[in-house]
């Protein structure tokens, strides 16, 4: 398991049936910053409350990229098509 599905997995048991909650703290989180800076940067405070939501609403899905293997036993040629690990 890859860090970035161990990580998809943290994040879909802290939202497990929290979703309509979570939401309403990014909206009032950003009305207030909103408030804050006299609606000065609205428009993108707007845009990131809905990347957030939208965040949320995939945390039940499953990844859309297939986990990595594990990563090649040190003095192997990497094998065509994995990532290279940096500082071997």
């Amino acid at each position: 398991m890859g860090i970035l599905d161990d990580l998809k997995g943290k994040a879909q048991r802290l939202v497990g049936g929290n979703e309509q909650a979570i939401k309403d703290g990014i909206g009032k989180a950003g009305d207030f910053i909103d408030a804050k800076t006299g609606g000065k940067y609205a428009d993108k405070i707007d845009t990131v409350q809905k990347g957030a939501a939208g965040l949320v609403d995939k945390a039940d899905q499953k990844p859309e990229t297939a986990p990595v293997e594990e990563p090649p036993v040190a003095g192997e040629p990497p094998v065509a098509g994995e990532p290279r690990q940096q500082g071997l």
